[in-house]
């Protein structure tokens, strides 16, 4: 009983998630939701794995990066070439997707680790530019035209992987690497001090977080049907970025909410092109005006459900309340 208590929120959540699965491919099955709405929802599940990937970046251990769109493309051409140039399966594509991203996140992270702030933004950047710039240039990826890719996404493959990254992230968060990743965030030196191996844990969670860019980048690949590295620009690492932030610095669930209203807001303002990044614009400042620490702040959405019990307070067997 005491364990069902302890994981009672955990079976809940994967209950309700695996019914949203199961409602939205009865949705797409019967033809109930047409090529729009499922562009939308593939496009929303792809943003939420990218802005739950940095969120362990930036928001869980403190590193600002702002060159995601990078590992994104990495993941994008390395599944393309498994697929279309070698003819693998597509499974084989995505989970060599997020092996290149997360190689390319070990990569960059060993010597770029060792700069803090400002300084590891511009050379995250710097990564991400680089990779766009060499995909220009190899013929055997299309160059500048793009890489034409045959759709292999479906509803099943995004929900797995979707579930797959918020699943290993929120356990990672929680587990004692968590708290390391947390402690790292907070006061680095002091962390230090007390014996944690803040290199490694940084580098760790650079490469987890690259890894699932790696993958939501093999999805985006599969479904839009052309890549081009005009795809992956810094622009893009911009908007990954505004997801973490918006959502709230240290939320999960606030990263997630952000991704999905901005997908929708985006989509929606497609009709008014004039427009668009004005209203865009505009919706972002009064968010961060009224909200400067996010939608979310640090909270996530189950301490709603913690407040509500905390707010009904404790009772004994004689109905008295009690004081913890």
């Amino acid at each position: 009983m005491a364990t069902w208590k302890r994981t009672r929120g955990f079976w809940v959540s994967v209950i309700l998630a695996f019914a949203f699965f199961a409602v939205v491919e009865w949705l797409i099955a019967s033809g109930t939701l047409n090529v729009f709405y499922v562009n939308t929802l593939f496009f929303m599940a792809i943003n939420v794995m990218l802005a739950a990937s940095l969120h362990l970046i930036i928001g869980i251990t403190g590193q600002f990066s702002i060159g995601h769109a990078g590992f994104f493309a990495v993941g994008a051409y390395a599944s393309a070439v498994m697929t279309m140039k070698l003819q693998l399966p597509f499974a084989v594509g995505v989970l060599t997707a997020g092996v290149a991203a997360a190689l390319a996140g070990l990569i960059i992270g060993v010597p770029s680790l060792r700069l803090k702030g400002d300084y590891l933004a511009i050379a995250t950047l710097g990564f991400g530019e680089i990779v766009r710039i060499a995909l220009l240039n190899i013929d055997y990826v299309g160059g500048a035209s793009g890489m034409t890719v045959t759709h292999m996404t479906t509803w099943p493959w995004v929900f797995a992987c979707l579930f797959a990254t918020i699943l290993v992230i929120a356990n990672f968060t929680n587990s004692t690497h968590g708290r390391a990743c947390i402690s790292i965030r907070e006061d680095e030196i002091a962390a230090d001090a007390m014996g944690i191996n803040t290199t490694y844990y940084k580098v760790a969670a650079f490469v987890i977080g690259s890894f699932f860019a790696g993958i939501a980048g093999a999805l985006y690949a599969h479904h839009f049907y052309i890549i081009q590295p005009s795809n992956f620009g810094f622009l893009k690492s911009f908007d990954i970025l505004i997801f973490v932030v918006l959502g709230g610095l240290g939320s999960l669930s606030g990263a997630v909410v952000a991704a999905v209203l901005l997908t929708i807001v985006s989509t929606f303002l497609q009709n008014y092109p004039e427009t668009r990044m004005i209203i865009y614009s505009i919706v972002l400042i009064l968010v961060m005006l009224y909200r400067p620490t996010g939608l979310m702040g640090t909270k996530e959405l189950s301490s709603l459900f913690k407040w509500r019990k905390a707010a009904q307070g404790g009772m004994n067997h004689g109905g008295k309340n009690t004081v913890a």
